[in-house]
């Protein structure tokens, strides 16, 4: 291992999502799929983390590590809970949290949809349903000219590649349908959302002259897909299109306007260039088989309590590809990993700080680092078991403790470095 220096003007801070921590919101599709036993541990995002009622204690946690940024989510469930009306205490306290980010000098990136729908929505098709686009774009009409003093970061949309395929193509997310003709719809859909929400947050913010430089982008989820075995032509061949249809298609569609099969065709919303910033999740690889079309993990490698390969160099590859498709400063939206025991996320956030360390001295404009994520929280259908947090969180006391991960990448979030030092303390057993 050795000791690496990030840029003067990086950036670091954590993400999270609004479902996953705030808790006490029955108007939302995840609560209802919580309802039906879905959760792997029987636990519900009902609980979570209590944020919605404890932010004040956790921004102060993110103030203790050296946050400069920090990506939260907004559930429209409670901004919008039935539909066409809009709750303004349930904004107002978005902008109580907001404000208090501001003023302990974390920049918030604020996303838009992550992942849950209001009940009303969902009842009507949610994404399936062409009109999404229509009450997508209210929506974020009405959030942006109430907070547009305070942000001017947005992500539109949260890995939509990893919303549809798990909800309509495996079944196992909220609405749990396993059809590929629905799942085509949805990503069309999200893709339309996009492109109109991009247009529409870049005009009222302008109209308004609120103040800072508008950015607005997709949470991308990619993950690198190789064949499981590199020699054989059609391993080879099934990783080249799984890369394109779970996130190649998608991902220059809602960044064109230009809609590529199977996403559609054309460009009903207008070509255009609809990102101001490359926004990549990035969490694993998978190993392509071409035999049963299959995703395994590469033999021998490094797994997390997920089973997820730990690949550090992933991270590397992916911004390299990206950066050449769409020159673009490059945001870290999420990167992480599942360690309960907070055996190896130290050495985790090194290596992944490292290739990014990488691609700075290369020119590659990598600007933002949010770890996923800042505590324990509702993960899912892995519920409350699967565990990211640089915070440890007891559930039923709502204690959270840090852990050592969390003072190492605290003092890295303050000094934009490791040093031989940290390396010792942190890294060395």
């Amino acid at each position: 291992m050795k000791a690496f220096k990030l840029p003067d003007h990086f950036l670091l801070g954590s993400a999270t999502a609004a479902t996953q921590i705030e808790g006490g919101d029955k108007n939302n599709s995840w609560y209802n799929w919580c309802e039906k036993g879905h959760i792997k541990d029987r636990s519900t995002c009902l609980r979570a983390n209590d944020h919605w009622n404890r932010y004040k204690e956790d921004i102060a946690l993110m103030e203790k590590l050296n946050h400069r940024v920090y990506r939260m989510g907004l559930e429209w469930s409670r901004i919008e809970p039935q539909e066409g009306r809009f709750d303004d205490e349930a904004i107002a306290h978005y902008r109580d949290e907001i404000t208090l980010l501001l003023e302990k000098g974390i920049k918030p990136l604020v996303t838009l949809h992550h992942f849950t729908n209001p009940l009303w929505l969902e009842r009507m098709g949610g994404f399936e349903d062409k009109s999404v686009v229509w009450y997508f774009e209210r929506y974020v009409k009405y959030v942006v000219e109430r907070l547009g003093d305070l942000v001017s970061e947005y992500i539109t949309i949260n890995e939509p590649n990893v919303y549809a395929t798990l909800g309509y193509y495996f079944g196992v997310w909220p609405p749990g349908v396993k059809s590929i003709k629905r799942l085509l719809k949805v990503y069309r859909n999200m893709a339309l959302c996009h492109i109109t929400a991009y247009k529409l947050i870049h005009k009222i913010r302008k109209d308004n002259d609120f103040p800072g430089k508008t950015m607005v982008g997709v949470a991308n989820h990619v993950r690198i897909f190789d064949p499981y075995n590199k020699y054989n032509p059609l391993d080879i061949l099934a990783a080249k299109i799984m890369d394109y249809l779970f996130q190649g298609s998608l991902t220059k569609s809602m960044a064109t306007g230009f809609l590529r099969p199977p996403v559609g065709l054309g460009a009903p919303k207008g070509g255009g260039r609809y990102f101001d910033f490359i926004g990549i999740n990035y969490y694993t690889r998978d190993a392509i088989r071409f035999k049963g079309f299959r995703n395994e993990v590469m033999p021998g490698t490094p797994r997390n309590d997920l089973n997820w390969e730990i690949y550090p160099r992933g991270l590397y590859r992916i911004c390299k590809k990206y950066y050449r498709l769409f020159t673009a400063p490059i945001w870290i939206t999420e990167n992480g990993t599942c360690d309960g025991e907070d055996r190896f996320r130290s050495r985790f956030i090194y290596d992944h700080l490292y290739e990014i360390s990488k691609l700075c001295k290369e020119g590659i404009p990598v600007e933002r680092y949010y770890h996923w994520t800042l505590m324990d929280n509702f993960e899912w259908v892995e519920g409350e078991s699967a565990r990211f947090g640089l915070y440890h969180v007891d559930y039923d006391t709502q204690v959270r403790t840090l852990r050592k991960s969390g003072r190492f990448y605290g003092e890295i979030c303050k000094r934009l470095e490791v040093t031989d030092d940290m390396i010792d303390m942190y890294l060395k057993d």
